[in-house]
């Protein structure tokens, strides 16, 4: 489910990928429902290819959120974005207890936090990472 929702680089909130054209994206924002062009020039990355630093390497995105998701009992998070980074760094030890304490900064928890939390206002609560429908479609030819 993951590969299908995107961060926009300059642009707030999440999209789930609705369409592919050329040279651009059509782009559903998660929290308003409106669709956008994400253009070639516009810097695109699916949630599913984003990862966490820890001591022994990286853990993926969708396996924080899992742990976020469990930590949580699939409610919206109670830490605040708005936390010390004291907190922040508390609350994070408990969804991935080895964290790289060096490489991830307070600013990444709060946007662990504010994805997180936008992802389950929309409904959105499976976090695995499967293929997406054009590589459903290649593989079974």
């Amino acid at each position: 489910m993951l590969n299908n929702i995107l961060s926009i680089s300059g642009k707030p909130g999440l999209f789930k990928l609705v369409s592919r054209g050329r040279n651009m994206l059509i782009v559903e924002n998660l929290t308003t429902g409106k669709r956008i062009p994400a253009y070639s020039h516009d810097k695109v990355i699916s949630l599913a290819d984003i990862a966490m630093f820890t001591d022994e390497g990286e853990t993926p995105l969708s396996e924080v959120l899992k742990s976020v998701k469990e930590l949580e009992n699939g409610e919206v998070a109670k830490v605040s974005g708005k936390a010390t980074a004291e907190d922040l760094r508390k609350w994070f030890a408990q969804v991935l207890p080895n964290f790289d304490r060096e490489r991830v900064y307070p600013s990444d928890i709060k946007k662990l936090i504010s994805w997180y939390n936008l992802l389950i206002e929309a409904g959105i609560t499976d976090f695995s990472v499967g293929k997406d429908a054009e590589e459903v479609e290649t593989t079974e030819e």
